[in-house]
């Protein structure tokens, strides 16, 4: 009688332990891993997959034939802070009036309490990672970059992060794990202003004599590894990053959080620094490209994607892993040093058949490459329609089974998977706080003061006395204005406009005309 039971036993725990597999593996296929794999100021003709033919982008490509390919994927600004703020946040960034490039010392952009993607899926029981370039503020407004830098991504939602504050042209130039900087010297403290020098340091502007790479304009501060920067800093000579190993640098730490966290569901942000300003390709890839730093970097960035899918493949992981890569805003060639990226462009154009670029509120700005893969789950193919990096929050939390605050992330999940092609129905565009709206196949412009174009960087930024009206299917280029020729849509595009902009803002804009 013993006997029986025992068996029985047994038989009842080996059917338990079979049904509890069952759950578990059902969940994983509920819960895959997530990789979003972010550049810095990549076109939407930068690559491959959407037309380049003068530069070679294999891995991006493959993503692209293996993945649905969007090609009406959108950044919600046309410049990096804002952009990772809605991808962070699924809110606009005009809706946060400091939602602008900011400076390395800059406070916290994201509101510790405030809803953001690595939060929501921490809620999922998700693993949470970013490497790369962060560009949200770190701390209060008052830094010590020698001790433990508070509040930053592990307080809103990473539980590990190895980041640098701004970007690769803005002091301070250090890496920062978890809120410490790496590398830290008791006897050598770090210091960084950006208001005033440091007595004593050299400079960009007064010491020309010390650089390898010569400023174009805005960076002529503080000088690190030979470069001049934005911004200044004294100190802390053991934790200055080597520009030219970053792209290995934040590779492996990618790789490793993969290796590490691979037995949960993982959600990594993987920020790459290129192709911005100072492009500085590891010399493995200087020269390769024949475009100069500009294009080797691309390349590089293109072989760090490819040794990140070799990873995730290694250990057995694409199955399970849902990709998404995207820009943060559009391209620039010539943004602030002299490394020959005008003049060695060839026949290359990284904004495509697209009109202006970074800081443009013209399509190139803002349309950026947009791919989503997941192996076995979703048909490679094209998508037209209109998404935006702002919903990934919304998306990604259904797709998990977490149900979130309202906000301006549109749930897409179904539109990212590839079965269903009902995109957003508009999107409200943002380039350094002035917006345009994109609805169905047209565009609104409001009307803007200030210069049709930076000559710095010899971008049209879309200001016009007059309102702008296009229509992207005849004229993706956006070269025939059809504001008077059009007035019922152009008053239907204004009212659209007004619902989300409010009254105000509208009206500020109407007496610019």
């Amino acid at each position: 009688m013993k006997s029986a039971i025992y068996y029985t036993c047994l038989l009842i725990g080996f059917f338990v332990t079979i049904a509890c597999s069952q759950i578990h593996e059902e969940k994983n296929a509920s819960h895959p891993n997530i990789v979003v794999i972010y550049l810095d100021d990549l076109g939407y003709g930068d690559l491959g997959a959407y037309g380049a033919t003068a530069i070679e982008t294999p891995n991006m490509d493959k993503l692209a034939l293996a993945g649905l390919k969007f090609t009406n994927g959108y950044a919600s600004s046309s410049t990096c802070t804002p952009s990772r703020y809605a991808l962070l946040t699924g809110v606009y960034p005009w809706r946060n009036k400091e939602a602008k490039i900011l400076p390395g010392t800059a406070p916290l952009l994201i509101d510790t309490q405030q809803q953001t993607l690595p939060d929501v899926l921490k809620r999922a029981g998700y693993h949470t990672g970013v490497v790369g370039k962060w560009h949200l503020g770190l701390g209060s407004g008052h830094v010590d970059w020698n001790k433990h830098v508070s509040p930053g991504p592990n307080e809103i939602g990473f539980d590990y992060s190895f980041i640098m504050a701004a970007t690769q042209d803005r002091v301070p130039t250090v890496y920062i794990e978890n809120g410490m900087v790496v590398g830290t010297d008791a006897h050598d403290p770090i210091e960084v202003d950006y208001n005033q020098n440091f007595a004593g340091e050299p400079t960009g502007l007064d010491n020309p004599e010390l650089l390898r790479m010569r400023w174009h304009h805005g960076h002529n501060n503080s000088i690190v590894n030979g470069i001049p920067r934005i911004g200044f800093m004294k100190g802390g000579e053991k934790a200055k990053w080597i520009d030219e190993n970053m792209a290995d640098t934040f590779l492996v730490k990618a790789q490793n959080y993969i290796k590490e966290n691979k037995k949960q569901p993982f959600f990594l942000y993987y920020a790459l620094h290129q192709p911005h300003v100072p492009r500085t390709p590891h010399p493995r890839f200087a020269g390769l490209s024949g475009m100069g730093p500009r294009g080797d970097v691309i390349v590089e960035a293109d072989w760090c994607i490819g040794q990140l899918m070799e990873t995730l493949a290694d250990e057995g992981l694409l199955e399970n892993t849902l990709i998404i890569f995207s820009s943060d805003n559009g391209p620039v060639v010539n943004d602030g040093y002299y490394d020959e990226a005008v003049e060695l462009l060839g026949d290359h154009k990284p904004s495509g058949t697209l009109r202006g670029g970074k800081y443009s509120l013209y399509e190139a700005g803002t349309r950026v490459p947009f791919i989503v893969q997941w192996k076995g789950k979703i048909t490679p193919g094209i998508s037209d329609a209109l998404v935006c990096q702002m919903d990934l929050l919304a998306s990604l939390a259904s797709l998990v089974g977490i149900d979130v605050e309202n906000s301006d992330s549109q749930n897409m999940i179904e539109v990212l998977l590839g079965n269903s092609k009902n995109g957003r129905t508009n999107l409200v565009l943002e380039a350094s706080s002035r917006t345009a709206l994109r609805q169905g196949d047209w565009v609104m412009i409001p009307p803007y003061s200030g210069p049709q174009t930076n000559k710095q960087v010899n971008i049209e930024l879309g200001n016009s006395k007059e309102y702008q009206l296009y229509n992207l299917t005849d004229d993706i280029s956006q070269q025939q204005n059809l504001a008077e020729i059009q007035p019922d849509k152009l008053h239907e595009m204004i009212e659209a406009y007004r619902a989300i902009r409010g009254q105000s803002v509208v009206q500020e804009q109407l007496r610019l005309e």
